[in-house]
């Protein structure tokens, strides 16, 4: 049997379930997955690997409109993944606006590569009942596909619920007959294109998207300055940059438990990640209106070049 492998890109508007999607997929814990929206900044590859084939997944940043430089950066990685995909996974929800965000929507319909359109978090749907208390879910999944079908009549429309993994066998079988034959992109062993720093980062970025509210989550960026390991464990500094004093106040908190509570379950977590013992140490800085600066967003790798 020959060998396939290709790059299957997933899509979407903020928070309708990419990151959880990915993480089911590739069976690992490679993006935030939170409630809130606009978790995904960066484009995250997670690879599946068989003995005749290799899946390189891509979770990419939410379709929004930017209001502020970082957020034309997150758009650039969501609009590069139509470039170079073999397969797109757009992802919608049960309750999402087919029409939200035309202009992305519009880039999908001119695509000639497959593309298959999940309709995420089905499970919201209570037998015998709508979600807006309408007739039942069948006959309310079946309004939503026709909505999504009239939009994008090329796709393949899938009903899937992530949380629950339903769908996501039948999803990933489908993904497995689109791919082209070709040698693998990445070694068989590798899980994900990104360095361990990057999931460092990443999981504190999350504690603080849970354990903080408002703007707070979203003006925060995280650099690893230390990464040190050996055979028993490893030892992190990592600094998290806020754009305002004001800022830095409320992340550490009243005599440092703010800051003490994100450092303790980012560790837990950072423990379970790497399955070693974690040394933390977090600092907070000020860096002042770096989601507006060009020159800070490609210091903190917002580059989709």
């Amino acid at each position: 049997m020959a060998h396939k492998a290709g790059f299957v890109n997933i899509v979407g508007n903020p928070n309708v379930g990419k990151s959880t999607l990915m993480n089911q997929l590739v069976g690992e814990r490679i993006s935030i997955a939170t409630f809130k929206a606009q978790t995904t900044r960066h484009r995250i590859m997670g690879i599946v690997n068989t003995d005749d084939m290799q899946i390189v997944f891509s979770d990419t940043p939410g379709v929004l409109k930017p209001n502020y430089k970082l957020q034309e950066s997150m758009l650039a990685f969501s609009e590069s993944a139509l470039a170079d995909a073999d397969v797109l996974l757009y992802v919608t929800d049960v309750v999402e606006n087919p029409e939200k965000n035309m202009d992305f929507l519009e880039k999908v319909q001119k695509m000639t590569i497959p593309v298959l359109l999940l309709i995420n978090k089905i499970d919201s749907l209570a037998p015998g009942s709508s979600a807006k208390g309408e007739g039942s879910s069948q006959n309310q999944l079946a309004e939503i596909v026709e909505r999504w079908h009239a939009l994008l009549p090329n796709a393949e429309i899938l009903p899937i619920s992530a949380k629950n993994k339903f769908g996501t066998d039948l999803l990933l079988k489908r993904i497995q007959e689109l791919l082209p034959e070709s040698p693998a992109f990445f070694d068989k062993d590798q899980l994900t294109d990104k360095p361990a720093r990057f999931f460092v980062s990443e999981i504190i970025r999350e504690k603080i998207l849970l354990y903080y509210d408002k703007e707070i989550p979203y003006s925060v960026e995280v650099v690893v300055e230390r990464f040190k390991e050996d055979e028993q464990q490893i030892h992190i500094n990592a600094v998290i940059y806020v754009e305002r004093e004001s800022q830095k106040g409320i992340i550490i908190g009243h005599r440092g438990v703010a800051l003490k509570k994100v450092s303790t379950e980012a560790r837990k977590t950072l423990e379970k990640f790497f399955d070693k013992h974690i040394f933390l140490e977090t600092f907070v800085k000020v860096d002042k209106d770096w989601r507006s600066s060009q020159k800070e967003l490609d210091n903190f790798g917002y580059n989709p070049e």
